[in-house]
């Protein structure tokens, strides 16, 4: 059964990596691998039945996880009703998120109107918010109410990067197949409540969190206590989930697998030691099955009160298979129940395989059986939880630097203290304060998470308290774990040494990096915006940092920081900001906080505040410039600061970068218009000439002028365009005159992140993230 299961997640794995889905002609298989299965259970050889039923749970694995993707995948927006108003109606369907750009939630559709319009069942929209006649209006939508609103849609997109959050994948595993935002051309309507079950729940969850946060106000943890009750982790603010991250305790921060556990084996040892006290019905029903019933229903009204999010489904499933494990006695080893749990789960949620905490909570769950089971003796209760504590941080290494190119060191220290205080104080008082009217143990459990904020935040502190390095090679993940399992293997066995070599070859392996007189360039794909990284043999530079996505993200948190981590760079020499634009400079708090900047080049006014964050600040002015590791780099505009000329805006003072390598050169104009390019041709006519330009000021119409295209003559053209932006970026004009001189046209909105590698004798290679990296839920054509 093991090896029949652990096929059929490797089928689901193999089918989620496809560029597109096999035809459909290949579900008949399905019937067949079935009889397969049945024959193989019926051999008398016991390696005979194994193999030929693992070779039947890959097959149905792979074909399940198909008919899924079908089924999922024809739910969807038709590309002719891409941008165009719709109404609907329908039910708000999540708890509204509120945001400084509005509100968002997911909406449920019931009704469309043309009825003709092809949009999917479920969406996720964004309500904006507006200056109203009092001041900022907001939205006043609420779970489980019905709505008629007009909205614009748009199929699913995301950044697409080397190392990157896979946005698409995400809203295509929650089922939702199309984003958009409520208009205000005509008036949105509230139609009433619906009374069904799951927005009754709904609306208790929202009147929760209104309780809490009038409770608790302005305390700095209510955002942690609203997330342990009903599960909404957007309450945490953004420098609470550092430390929690660099301290390894961000699983215990929301309804985690352990929380749901834990309240389902408190009601299942409460309700056994009451039943067992009433004769009459331990008579009817044994305590012990009692106690499994209740402690399976105390887990679903957990999970239920934390909106039954797909990792919340996850542990109800698992715990579910384990609960019916013991109610029907076939508990035959810990082993099958784990593999019985992880079945329904992939049955259930073919795309789980996707998310790095499906991999994480079973690889724990297992970790824990495989150090408690078949060892001599049985050790004190401390020893033998910080045994497994520890067996369980050390498991999950390989996983972690493979997912997120980090761990936390000071994790074993901080989770003995996270855990018990989180589990068994915060969490208890928690759900005790949100269920009854008692606002003293809302206010215990505050004080007791702020107490052990106190601590992480000073383990958070601490220089070495976090592991980063590169992406290790995929060869040396698996090779890790062998390692980790023969390294943890029972005291006494024989050469378990040789894990710790197996283990060397993930943290040992050398990042990739450009040898001498090569240049490597990424332009990366941040939506409306620009973050380019050129990196030579010793040296690495970051020209502009992206957008700024609100108060509380922006693209160097979510792109530029994970790819140079992933990449291996561990410093950034020169970072330059090409002009005082919230897209080309939004991303630079995050940077400057994840890494250490040496040099800083700008065009940034004086009295900025980015330009007293690293101490050797100078402004970008022409003929300045310098080699590394023989690539020249050199600044060829503005002239000078530009304020003694008033004509001259933000995006006029762009800093215009020249990179020249062997293989080829490199033009980074930031946002100049055509003024600065007719200047430009005069001062370096056919010294414009690049392999690799990005366009000027993402495209626009007043950019690229005729003059400048033709002494710039680029082989390859990247566009760096937000998904259907308002600005009509790149205009089609601009796009016209690049094509006809025969330059190859990229866009970061529909190719992804480009990357260019220079080498001498060999030119230019180029490839887009969308080519090397695609899946069949990304759309093929934008």
């Amino acid at each position: 059964m093991r090896a029949a299961v652990l096929a059929f997640l490797l089928g689901t794995f193999l089918l989620q990596q496809q560029a597109s889905l096999p035809d459909r002609r290949f579900l008949w298989l399905g019937p067949l691998a079935l009889a397969l299965g049945w024959v193989a259970i019926a051999a008398r050889r016991p390696w005979g039945r194994s193999v030929g039923l693992a070779a039947a749970g890959l097959v149905l694995g792979f074909l399940w996880a198909q008919l899924r993707a079908d089924l999922r995948l024809a739910d969807a927006l038709s590309p002719e009703w891409e941008g165009r108003d719709v109404i609907v109606s329908g039910v708000v369907a999540s708890l509204p998120r509120r945001l400084a750009s509005g509100t968002r939630f997911e909406f449920q559709v019931h009704d469309r109107f043309p009825a003709q319009a092809q949009i999917p069942a479920r969406l996720l929209l964004t309500w904006p918010r507006r200056e109203g006649e009092d001041g900022v209006w907001v939205p006043p939508v609420r779970g489980g109410e019905r709505w008629r609103f007009t909205v614009r849609l748009r199929r699913p997109h995301g950044t697409a990067n080397p190392h990157g959050f896979d946005y698409e994948a995400w809203l295509l595993e929650r089922g939702i197949r199309a984003t958009g935002t409520v208009r205000e051309r005509s008036p949105s309507t509230r139609l009433g409540m619906d009374d069904g079950p799951s927005f009754r729940v709904l609306r208790a969850r929202e009147t929760v969190r209104e309780r809490l946060h009038a409770v608790l106000a302005a305390r700095p943890y209510a955002g942690v206590i609203v997330a342990l009750a009903i599960g909404d982790q957007d309450a945490i603010p953004r420098s609470q989930w550092e430390v929690f991250t660099r301290t390894g305790v961000s699983h215990l921060m929301s309804i985690s697998g352990l929380h749901v556990t834990l309240i389902s084996g408190l009601v299942f040892a409460l309700v056994r030691a009451l039943w067992r006290r009433v004769p009459g019905l331990a008579l009817r029903l044994p305590a012990a099955k009692a106690g499994i019933a209740a402690g399976a229903a105390a887990a679903l009204a957990y999970a239920l009160l934390a909106g039954f999010a797909v990792p919340t489904q996850r542990t109800f499933y698992m715990l579910a298979v384990v609960a019916l494990a013991l109610w029907t006695g076939r508990v035959e080893s810990p082993s099958r129940v784990l593999a019985a749990a992880l079945l329904v789960v992939v049955i259930l949620d073919p795309w789980a395989v996707l998310s790095p905490g499906f991999w994480l909570s079973f690889g724990a769950v297992a970790t824990i059986f495989y150090v408690a089971s078949a060892r001599i003796g049985i050790p004190p209760p401390l020893v033998q939880w910080m045994r497994i504590q520890g067996a369980v941080t050390l498991a999950l290494l390989p996983l972690l630097l493979a997912l997120f190119q980090q761990f936390s060191v000071i994790s074993p220290l901080a989770n003995a203290l996270a855990i018990p205080l989180v589990s068994l104080a915060v969490v208890p008082l928690t759900l005790a304060g949100a269920l009854l009217p008692l606002d003293f143990l809302l206010v215990a459990a505050h004080e007791a998470m702020a107490a052990g904020g106190a601590v992480l935040a000073w383990f958070a502190a601490l220089p070495a308290a976090v592991w980063q390095q590169h992406a290790p090679p995929g060869w040396s993940v698996p090779l890790a774990i062998i390692g980790l399992l023969w390294l943890l293997l029972p005291k006494g066995f024989p050469a378990r040494w040789v894990g710790g070599v197996l283990l060397l070859p993930l943290g040992l392996s050398a990042a990739p990096r450009p040898g001498p007189g090569e240049l490597w360039v990424d332009v990366l794909d941040v939506g409306q915006g620009l973050a380019v990284v050129a990196r030579t043999a010793n040296h690495a530079l970051v020209y502009d940092t992206g957008p700024s996505l609100g108060p509380e993200a922006d693209s160097g948190e979510r792109v530029l920081v994970p790819f140079l981590r992933g990449e291996g760079v561990r410093r950034v020499d020169a970072l330059v900001l090409s002009h005082d634009d919230a897209d080309h400079a939004g991303g630079t708090r995050s940077l400057l906080a994840a890494l250490p900047v040496i040099h800083l080049w700008s065009s940034l006014p004086e009295g900025h505040f980015l330009r007293d964050t690293v101490s050797a600040h100078r402004p970008c002015r022409t003929g300045e410039g310098w080699d590394w590791d023989g690539v020249r780099f050199e600044f060829l505009s503005p002239k000078g600061s530009g304020d003694a000329d008033p004509r001259r805006d933000d995006n006029a003072l762009s800093c215009v970068l020249r990179i020249a390598a062997a293989g080829g050169s490199v033009l980074l104009p930031g946002d100049i218009g055509r003024a600065v390019e007719r200047d430009l041709v005069q001062a370096h006519g056919p010294g414009l000439a690049a392999t690799l330009l990005v366009a000027p000021h993402h495209g626009s119409g007043g950019s690229s002028s005729p003059p400048f295209v033709a002494a710039t003559r680029p082989e390859t053209v990247v566009f760096t365009a937000g998904y259907r932006n308002p600005f009509g970026h790149p205009h089609p004009d601009v796009v016209k005159r690049y094509q006809a001189l025969g330059a190859a046209i990229l866009r970061s909105d529909r190719d992804g992140a480009v990357r260019a590698r220079f080498r001498p004798r060999l030119g230019m290679e180029i490839v887009a993230q969308r080519q090397l990296g695609r899946r069949y839920w990304h759309a093929a054509e934008r």
